[in-house]
């Protein structure tokens, strides 16, 4: 069975490709090379190409798996780590929220 490729909107799209040329910034910074970084990451050189293109049939275990090699894994824990609108959404439930002990 072949891998579909998600069909992703163009500003999604400019996203990917904005983090692929980043994780690329950051191997060229630190010397490494794509066969480097592809053994190190236990991945094949044209998936490392493909996520330094921002494709969107890369998986996320690959991705992080490249991030580690590069020492940036814990910038995905910073994702939503600061929800602003996450935290609005709840808060204005919370607000508009009858509570019991109130008359």
């Amino acid at each position: 069975m072949a891998k579909e490729t998600p069909i992703l909107l163009p500003k999604h799209k400019r996203t990917l490709k904005l983090l692929g040329d980043n994780i690329r910034l950051a191997r060229k910074r630190r010397g490494y090379t794509t066969i480097q970084v592809s053994e190190r990451a236990g991945i094949v050189r044209s998936t490392l190409y493909a996520i330094e293109k921002g494709s969107e049939g890369v998986s996320i275990g690959n991705l992080l798996k490249v991030l580690a090699v590069l020492g940036l894994e814990k910038d995905l824990e910073q994702v939503g780590a600061d929800d602003v609108l996450g935290r609005k959404l709840a808060d204005a439930s919370l607000l508009n929220r009858k509570d019991k002990n109130e008359p």
